[in-house]
């Protein structure tokens, strides 16, 4: 039991030895720090920290979310009207291919037919 606990506590330790050689626990403290020394403590706590931290706001980030969703409905829109197009296209490109293979047969049988008769004269 007692090599579970040392082994615990050495976890522990280097994880905080982890925290403090990245500059997390430097930070924490400054935005702690900062708070503590507000006159007016913000409604948000959390808010606050997030934001010292350089991250967005809640409603940065909601009208961020809102921003997103209204881009993804733009892009199925868009590939919708793509694949349609392509679909389209590929089909223009089909009977174009179809109406010159059509073509060329029938050209061909009449410049046979011409060259029987030329023969035959």
């Amino acid at each position: 039991m007692m090599h579970y606990k040392e082994e615990k506590e050495a976890k522990k330790e280097a994880f905080r030895k982890y925290l403090e050689s990245s500059g997390v626990l430097d930070a924490l403290t400054k935005v702690l720090v900062a708070l503590y020394e507000q006159n007016d403590k913000p409604s948000s706590a959390l808010e606050f920290v997030q934001q010292k931290l350089g991250g967005p706001s809640i409603s940065d980030y909601e009208k961020l979310q809102a921003e997103l969703s209204d881009l993804q409905m733009k892009y199925n829109q868009l590939f919708a009207a793509y694949q349609e197009t392509s679909a389209e296209l590929e089909g223009l490109k089909s009977s174009q291919s179809n109406t010159t293979h059509n073509e060329a047969s029938g050209s061909t049988k009449e410049t046979t037919a011409e060259e029987a008769q030329k023969e035959n004269s």
